[in-house]
């Protein structure tokens, strides 16, 4: 560096947790491989307390969530998109009107929000919690006890080898159980059982031959740990005999209203016997004896990712690859077909951002898994595994859009008219359905001059002497543009 210039400020990088209890905010350096807190922020929301009996977020809930969002955009204002990542958990995975929730909370925001799935959820709580443990070979269980569910994980390193979510967490089990506000024995003791009946299929995968040390995160887990240290019932770990006292104490209580503990905030001691209940049902079917807390979770395991994603260590990419493999995917073939799409979509989108690229390579490499069930109708089957498989690195919605381009990818279009209404989507499909007419024989390709323009007149120019030379491509091309034509495109091959 020259005398009297100045060090490069460091990549300033933001994870939004928007959970069923709280909304935390917190943005972090990253220096290196590793990640600095530079700045929290933490509201109580009860997103969780927001859902009906049928399912749908109130209109008082979502004003409530879309305020909170605002202030915390105050605070990141100004951070680029790609530096910036907020993910919605198990109330939003659960609402039926989640779409709708998230339009007005992506605009008060001004950042877009994901869904992830609970297995993602529970991937993203075990890689935080490792980035804030010391590093150790042995194999850890890790629970994180959320407002409206729970994330059991068992891993070594840095890597998750079994993760589940499971709908329990402090909010709806308080709902449920001490909706009226008494504290009673019964009603302990049904919410105990009603957890454990959640977890007990899971126990062959997390009892404690499983796992060697476990720690637990997040607010009910770190709440448990201050009480007891401060009532003298423990140095802070948690224990079977101190989880017995502390269900005493919230009998003696006898009313969520009464909960007071100095060591506690108030909101948290309005959840902490739905909250106790699962931490208790987790300690009697998984066979803990004891349990430490660990600082790290969702936001922190975000924020590895994001730092990740930024380094060109995109987990993502890894997860494509293990499902090509599991489902015997033709690779050289899926790459091919990667390589014409993203030459066809940087034709008609050239302001296409890098997600929306990785989109459709994904799709690409990924648009004949189907095959491994039927070369029937593959397309459909491709879909459906994409939707549905867990992906690590994906959310609900990167899954979604990857599998509506794999259903795309060739036959009648009605079946994604939907989807052609969003113009990024539309310019995918078309990229993506091209190059596997392209491809179609298997064999190498070298592309002859050509030109695609897009709109609702497709012109896809073509070396004319490439097209004499492949008339089953051509073949191909004609009916491929009677699918554009049947729902209201026009589609012009033109030798060139």
């Amino acid at each position: 560096m020259g005398a009297g210039a100045r060090p490069l400020a460091p990549m300033l990088l933001a994870a939004v947790d928007l959970g069923s209890n709280s909304f935390r905010l917190e943005i972090a350096a990253a220096a290196g491989t590793h990640v600095e807190r530079q700045g929290y922020w933490k509201e109580t929301v009860r997103l969780a307390a927001g859902l009906g009996p049928d399912q749908r977020l109130s209109a008082r809930a979502i004003q409530s969530a879309c305020a909170c969002l605002a202030r915390m955009n105050e605070r990141m204002r100004g951070l680029p998109t790609e530096q910036v990542r907020a993910v919605g958990t198990q109330t939003l995975r659960q609402a039926l009107n989640s779409n709708d929730f998230l339009v007005e909370a992506q605009s008060a925001l001004g950042y877009p929000i994901e869904i992830i799935a609970g297995r993602e959820e529970a991937r993203l709580v075990f890689e935080g919690c490792m980035h804030s443990l010391p590093s150790s070979d042995r194999r850890r269980l890790v629970v994180d006890i959320g407002g409206a569910s729970s994330e059991v994980i068992v891993g070594r390193g840095f890597a998750a080898e079994r993760a589940e979510s499971f709908q329990v967490g402090c909010v709806n089990m308080t709902l449920r159980h001490f909706g009226d506000n008494i504290i009673d024995r019964v009603r302990m003791r049904r919410a105990i059982v009603a957890c454990a009946a959640e977890f007990e299929e899971a126990t062959p995968d997390f009892n404690s031959a499983q796992w060697e040390e476990a720690f637990g995160s997040s607010g009910t887990i770190g709440a448990v740990s201050a009480i007891l240290r401060a009532e003298g019932w423990s140095d802070g770990t948690i224990t079977a005999a101190g989880l017995l006292r502390l269900r005493q104490a919230l009998l003696d209580f006898g009313d969520v209203r009464r909960v007071r503990f100095e060591s506690v905030k108030a909101d948290r001691a309005e959840v902490l016997a739905g909250g106790v209940a699962v931490l208790s049902a987790v300690f009697e079917t998984f066979g803990l004896h004891q349990m430490q807390t660990a600082k790290g979770a969702l936001r922190l395991g975000l924020l590895y990712d994001l730092l990740g994603r930024r380094e060109s260590r995109d987990i993502r990419d890894a997860t494509v690859e293990r499902i090509q493999d599991r489902f015997g995917v033709d690779r050289l073939h899926a790459e091919q077909v990667a390589v014409v799409a993203q030459q066809f979509f940087g034709a008609i989108a050239p302001e296409a951002g890098e997600e929306q690229r990785k989109r459709l390579r994904w799709a690409s490499q990924l648009h004949e898994v189907g095959a491994a069930i039927s070369r029937n109708d593959y397309h459909k089957h491709s879909s459906y595994l994409i939707e549905h498989a867990d992906l690590a690195g994906f959310s609900t919605s990167d899954q979604h859009f990857v599998a509506t381009l794999a259903l795309a990818q060739r036959g009648n279009l009605r079946k994604v008219v939907l989807a052609l209404n969003d113009a990024d989507q539309a310019a995918r499909i078309l990229a993506l359905r091209l190059a596997v007419v392209i491809c179609h024989a298997r064999r190498s390709v070298e592309l002859p001059r050509w030109t695609l323009r897009f709109g609702r007149t497709i012109e896809f120019g073509l070396g004319g002497d490439w097209l004499a030379a492949h008339p089953l491509t051509r073949h191909l091309l004609d009916e491929e543009a009677q699918y554009w034509e049947r729902i209201g495109f026009r589609f012009a091959l033109k030798p060139l």
